[in-house]
């Protein structure tokens, strides 16, 4: 929809922002900040976490980070201006740091 190359889930699960913003950092060393980046997902859904030795009742917990759920197909990167062979390379450095198996499309 945005860029020339993108990068897509092929299975369904849940993405951390900590591991976006991961794969952001490794993309964007790769393409040397030169074109242009979109990210496709958004970290939505709050994860709470209580203590282990906490008893029952009194609450749900605090918030712990947030995570997107996506499926199988979601657009999650897409690049522009820049050569098909670095970008082909940022897009594959970039899904080796995420949970699910991801595609890159042209």
């Amino acid at each position: 929809m945005f860029g020339t190359l993108g990068l897509k889930s092929v299975e369904s699960g849940l993405i951390s922002s900590q591991q976006i913003e991961a794969a952001r950092q490794a993309i964007i060393r790769k393409i040397k900040r030169k074109g242009k980046i979109w990210i496709r997902v958004w970290p939505n859904i709050p994860v709470t976490i209580k203590s282990t030795g906490a008893r029952m009742g009194k609450g749900k917990g605090r918030i712990s980070h947030w995570c997107v759920r996506v499926r199988g197909g979601t657009v999650l990167f897409e690049l522009c201006g820049i050569s098909v062979n670095v970008a082909f390379i940022a897009l594959k450095t970039g899904g080796a740091k995420l949970p699910i198996k991801t595609k890159i499309f042209i």
